[in-house]
């Protein structure tokens, strides 16, 4: 079993003036992730760590945070990949509730601001059915999980509090390319300053992806759907 140093960014903003890092010594078996040595100190040394999790499985997202200087699943991320010495932060950009749990609202309204849902206008109740090439147009678009690790490594979103962020900016283009939207301010809700154009192509959103998807590359996709479009 080896031994590993988690040094973790402490915060809670009802008892601390500012952040500091504590270190733990943190012994994990071959194959453990940086959530298993985090379990560890939660059980075993400082119950009053907190943090994110859920699955377990990278699926639900909820244990996004920075890991040596890149933003990870924990449960996904292995130990022995990382050195000897891990460095643990929240996500950036966002508010820190205490130690390594941020506060999600900014995230969650620009998502619900592009309107994430499909929208019919017919008042028939009949099953709108799409092709399997039809429903391919949303392959790398659906995937998403929401964990917020494109987020969190993007420059524009710390710099500009109203800029969407790129897991807002990919979902709007997964409805954009569904046939069966009929959301008629659709293309609308995502062309602002705040929106589209507010990305700067760093793709920082792409390194991060845990699924390998491109908001990125949506964005771009949209950009040239609005250039031949007329409103």
């Amino acid at each position: 079993m080896n031994r590993y140093i988690f040094k973790i960014l402490r915060f809670n903003p009802e008892k601390d003036k500012k952040a500091r890092f504590a270190e733990y010594q943190v012994p994990l078996r071959e194959g453990s992730t940086v959530l298993d040595g985090l379990f560890y100190i939660h059980k075993q040394v400082d119950p009053s760590l907190s943090f994110r999790f859920s699955c377990r499985g990278s699926v639900c997202g909820s244990c996004a945070m920075n890991i040596n200087d890149s933003h990870r699943l924990a449960c996904e991320t292995q130990v022995k990949n990382l050195g000897s010495s891990i460095k643990i932060m929240p996500l950036r950009h966002l508010p820190v509730i205490k130690d390594l749990v941020v506060d999600m609202e900014r995230f969650w309204q620009s998502y619900e601001s592009i309107k994430p849902y499909l929208v019919s206008n017919s008042v028939n109740d009949k099953e709108n059915i799409v092709s399997p090439a039809e429903r391919k147009r949303l392959d790398g678009l659906i995937e998403c999980i929401l964990c917020g690790l494109c987020f969190g490594s993007c420059p524009v979103t710390a710099l500009n509090e109203n800029y969407l962020g790129p897991h807002a900016l990919l979902k709007h283009t997964r409805f954009t390319e569904d046939l069966r939207d009929e959301y008629k301010g659709r293309l609308k809700t995502g062309v602002k300053k705040e929106g589209v154009w507010g990305c700067r192509n760093v793709f920082n959103c792409q390194e991060v992806c845990p699924k390998n998807l491109s908001p990125a590359r949506a964005i771009i996709k949209t950009k040239l759907k609005v250039t031949r479009k007329k409103f």
